[in-house]
């Protein structure tokens, strides 16, 4: 249990039952009334943001997350099954819950994974990847002058924009945020 005076970015809280992280918070003390504080809250689970104002002092339960480092290993029907780096424990997790990063994730692939009571909350990437072409068109000669991209198949299944001189088995750098090109990795 915490106050509105102890609010912080990045702080979780459990508000009737549901988990919402502190984006943004701002103390406002106007020069009639009391204080109160305005914050912008996102919804852990739907990623939804809201503003939403309290007033100075007054009282909200803090949730505790676990955020631990968890290495992907297989799917496991409709599930992903993760591996936690300190315990060895393997725990399934839905697809839901996993999201769009499944995208770009390969076995042995390591995330950060957040729990709430041992509920999994959502799963997290680096924020780039590294990952091979499996399939692309060839680009054509005359279209190179004109910065255009193709569309790329990458190994885990996904499509992403690449410029039209990516090859296939190219080893390409992308992000996992909202699956853009980055860059040619090279080694």
């Amino acid at each position: 249990m915490a106050t509105t005076n102890d609010l912080k970015n990045g702080m979780t809280l459990d508000l009737d039952g549901v988990l919402w992280n502190v984006v943004g918070f701002q103390h406002v003390k106007p020069g009639k009334g009391g204080a109160f504080v305005r914050t912008t809250l996102k919804n852990v689970l739907t990623g939804k943001v809201v503003d939403r104002t309290f007033n100075a002092g007054l009282k909200v339960d803090v949730a505790t997350v676990d955020r631990r480092e968890m290495t992907y290993l297989y799917r496991d029907g409709a599930d992903f099954v993760f591996m936690d780096s300190e315990s060895y424990d393997q725990i399934p997790i839905p697809p839901d819950v996993v999201g769009s990063v499944a995208d770009y994730m390969l076995e042995n692939t390591v995330a950060t994974v957040a729990l709430h009571e041992g509920a999994p909350l959502y799963v997290e990437l680096p924020a780039s990847v590294e990952l091979t072409i499996a399939q692309t068109d060839p680009g054509v000669q005359g279209d190179r002058s004109t910065g255009g991209t193709k569309p790329a198949t990458l190994e885990t299944g996904a499509t992403i924009n690449v410029p039209l001189f990516i090859t296939t088995g190219e080893k390409v750098k992308v992000d996992t945020r909202d699956g853009r090109y980055l860059g040619r990795v090279t080694s």
